[in-house]
Parts: structure tokens; C-alpha cells; sequence
């Protein structure tokens, strides 16, 4: 049975967040990937596979090696839950900041007595 994968279980680990840094600007090759890493080939050929599941990565054959390139538009799905929790504390903090003002407001007219 194929474990269903997600993109937040992609972007969950820092080795895999390096290799979509790493080939978001250009594919490289399993090789040249892992070259960059200090774990072994197969690490980062699993590491890969999770992305490529997740749909963030693509592998293409080009002769005899294997070039991964982002599919970054898997991240949008990041971003927008992202989003509504950052619209939920900003309004957080927005009302904090009001209900201080006030508290402060008070303490003044208070302290004027």
C-alpha cells in the first residue's frame, strides 16, 4: 500500500527544503544533488522521491542520468494555509493593540484626576 504523501510533509524536513532551494533555480542531476549533502546517495534519491510524490520535484531521465526540477506551484497549497493564519493573528494583535490603547487611555484620564 502507497502511503499517501503531502506537500507540508515535503517542506517538513530541512533536507528536502534544501533540495527544492537547490533545484528551483536549476535541474541538477542525482549526482550533482548529492554532492551537496553530507548523508549518502540513496538518502537524497529517498529524500527526492518524497518530493517527486508530493509533487514538488519532477525527475527526467536526459541520457543516462536522472535531472530534478521544481514544480513549485505545489507550494501555493503552503501559502494559503499559511495565510489565513497570519489574517487571524494580525486581527489578533490588532485588537490587542486597540484594547491596550484603550487600557492605556484610561490610566491617563485616571491618573489626570
Amino acid at each position: 500500500m502507497r502511503t499517501r504523501r503531502d506537500v507540508f510533509q515535503a517542506i517538513a524536513d530541512p533536507t528536502r527544503r534544501q533540495i527544492i532551494d537547490l533545484v528551483a533555480t536549476q535541474p541538477l542531476n542525482l549526482n550533482a544533488l548529492a554532492e551537496k549533502f553530507d548523508v549518502s546517495r540513496q538518502a537524497v534519491s529517498l529524500h527526492v522521491k518524497i518530493l517527486t510524490e508530493c509533487g514538488l520535484l519532477v525527475a527526467r531521465q536526459k541520457g543516462r542520468e536522472r535531472y530534478c526540477e521544481a514544480q513549485l506551484d505545489k507550494l501555493a497549497e503552503v501559502s494559503s494555509w499559511v495565510e489565513q493564519y497570519k489574517k487571524f493573528w494580525t486581527s489578533r494583535f490588532s485588537a490587542l493593540e486597540k484594547h491596550l490603547e484603550e487600557v492605556k487611555l484610561k490610566n491617563e484620564q485616571h491618573d489626570r484626576k
